[in-house]
C-alpha cells in the first residue's frame, strides 16, 4: 500500500446495492476507476433534495442524503419509466460528477430525469473502492462471488410469477400478501426479485411476510436488469433457491412492466422457465393495462392470467369490467389478499402441498384430481 494512488477515508453511507462486497467505513480507494457496471465507487453529494433524497443503506434503512455526505454506491445504467435514467460513462476519473439514479446507491450518467423528482442528485467520484483479497488489493465489484448463471433449469419447485404492466402497479404488494397467505398455509415459500434495478427493500419485505429464502438479482451480480441477458441470471436465482432450502413454492416478482428494457418479457417467453410457473399475479394501474396484458398473455406468452391485481381492481368497476370483458379473476391484493391467496392455491399442483397440509387440499371432483386447497 505504498502506491500514492491508494487512499484511505471514512464514508457516511453504504449503498445496499454494494451489500454482497461487505464493504465497511473506512474505505480505502484508487484513483483508477472501472468504467464498468458492477463496481463500486465513492461519491460525495454535490446537493440536497426534498424528494427522492434517500438511499437505502446496507443495513437495510433508508438515509437521507445530505450535502457533503460520501456514499459508496455501485456503477450502472436503468432505464426507469417513472424514474431516472442513465448510463455508466466509458471514462470515470476522480472529480467527475455523476448521479444517484435509484434509491438502491446506482451511480451513474443521468440521461433523463422525471418531472416529479425533479433533477438526479450530483455527485462528485473520489475514487474506485478497493478491498483485499488473497493479500491483494483489488477492485470491489458485485459480480464477485456471485451467483452463477444457469443456462438449463432442469428442476425447480413450482413457481408463482409475478408481473406487471409498468413500475409502480402493485407488484411487491402482491408478491407480499401472496407470500404471507402461502406461508400460513403451512408451505415453505421462496422468494425472488428477477428483473430491475438494485434495492434490497423488495425481497425484505416479502422475508418479513414469511419467505423463509430470498435471493435478487443483485445477489446475482447485476445492478440493474437492462444491462444484461437476463434470462441465465433469473435461472440462476431459482437455482439457488432451490438448492439452498428445502421449498414448496417460489413467488419470483419481476420489476418493471412485461413492456419495457428490463428484461421481463425475455423471462415470459422462455419456454423452460415457463414450464415451472403454476400461477401468474398481474397487476395493472387502468383497465387499458388490464386489457393489454390479458392480450399479451394470450397472444404472446400463449398462457391465462390467474388474477389480475393492482389499482385497476381498487373498485368494483374495474374488477367487473376485468371479469366480465375480459373473463379473467380480479383480486385485489390489499381488499382481497385471502381471495388472492386462495386462486393462486388453485393453481398450484398437489404436489406443492406438505404431508401436513395434504388433508387440507380439495377432493377429487367430476373424476378428476383437483389440486386446490379449500378454505
Amino acid at each position: 500500500m505504498t502506491d500514492d494512488a491508494f487512499r484511505t477515508g471514512p464514508v457516511d453511507k453504504i449503498a445496499s446495492s454494494t451489500a454482497h462486497c461487505d464493504i465497511k467505513s473506512p474505505v480505502t480507494l484508487s484513483s483508477y476507476v472501472v468504467a464498468q457496471h458492477g463496481y463500486v465507487v465513492a461519491v460525495r453529494a454535490l446537493a440536497e433534495k426534498d424528494q427522492y433524497d434517500e438511499v437505502e443503506c446496507s443495513d437495510g434503512a433508508f438515509r437521507h442524503i445530505r450535502k457533503g455526505d460520501v456514499l459508496v454506491g455501485t456503477l450502472g445504467g436503468r432505464q426507469a419509466l417513472k424514474g431516472y435514467s442513465g448510463r455508466v460513462p466509458r471514462h470515470i476519473g476522480p472529480g467527475d460528477t455523476l448521479h444517484v439514479l435509484n434509491l438502491g446507491g446506482l451511480i451513474g450518467e443521468c440521461t433523463a430525469a422525471h418531472p416529479n423528482l425533479g433533477p438526479a442528485l450530483p455527485v462528485e467520484v473520489l475514487g474506485a473502492v478497493m478491498v483485499e483479497r488473497d493479500g491483494q488489493w483489488t477492485h470491489a465489484r458485485i459480480q464477485e462471488d456471485a451467483l452463477e448463471m444457469v443456462h438449463r433449469l432442469n428442476s425447480s419447485v413450482p413457481l408463482v410469477a409475478v408481473s406487471g404492466t409498468a413500475m409502480d402497479t402493485g407488484k411487491t404488494e402482491a408478491a407480499c400478501r401472496v407470500v404471507e397467505g402461502l406461508a400460513e398455509k403451512g408451505l415453505r415459500v421462496g422468494a425472488a426479485k428477477l428483473t430491475g434495478a438494485s434495492l434490497m427493500r423488495d425481497v425484505r419485505r416479502m422475508r418479513e411476510h414469511g419467505a423463509s429464502a430470498v435471493a435478487t438479482f443483485t445477489d446475482a451480480g447485476i445492478a440493474c436488469t437492462v444491462e444484461d441477458a437476463i434470462t441465465p441470471i433469473a435461472k440462476g436465482v431459482i437455482h439457488h433457491l432451490n438448492a439452498t432450502e428445502t421449498l414448496d413454492v417460489i413467488v419470483a416478482e419481476m420489476g418493471d412492466g412485461f413492456v419495457g428494457y428490463y428484461g421481463v418479457d425475455d423471462l415470459m417467453t422462455d419456454m423452460e422457465l415457463q414450464s415451472f410457473i403454476e400461477a401468474h399475479v398481474v397487476a395493472a394501474t387502468d383497465l387499458a393495462g388490464a386489457w393489454a396484458a390479458e392480450q399479451t398473455f394470450h397472444e404472446r406468452y400463449h398462457t391465462g392470467i390467474t388474477a389480475l391485481t393492482g389499482p385497476v381492481t381498487d373498485n368494483d368497476v374495474g374488477r367487473r369490467y376485468i371479469t366480465q370483458r375480459l373473463g379473467v379473476t380480479a383480486l385485489n391484493a390489499l381488499q382481497q389478499s385471502t381471495a388472492l391467496v386462495d386462486k393462486v392455491v388453485e393453481a398450484l399442483p398437489g404436489s406443492a402441498f406438505p404431508e401436513a397440509t395434504r388433508s387440507d387440499t380439495a377432493a377429487p371432483s367430476s373424476g378428476e384430481e383437483l389440486a386446490v386447497a379449500e378454505t
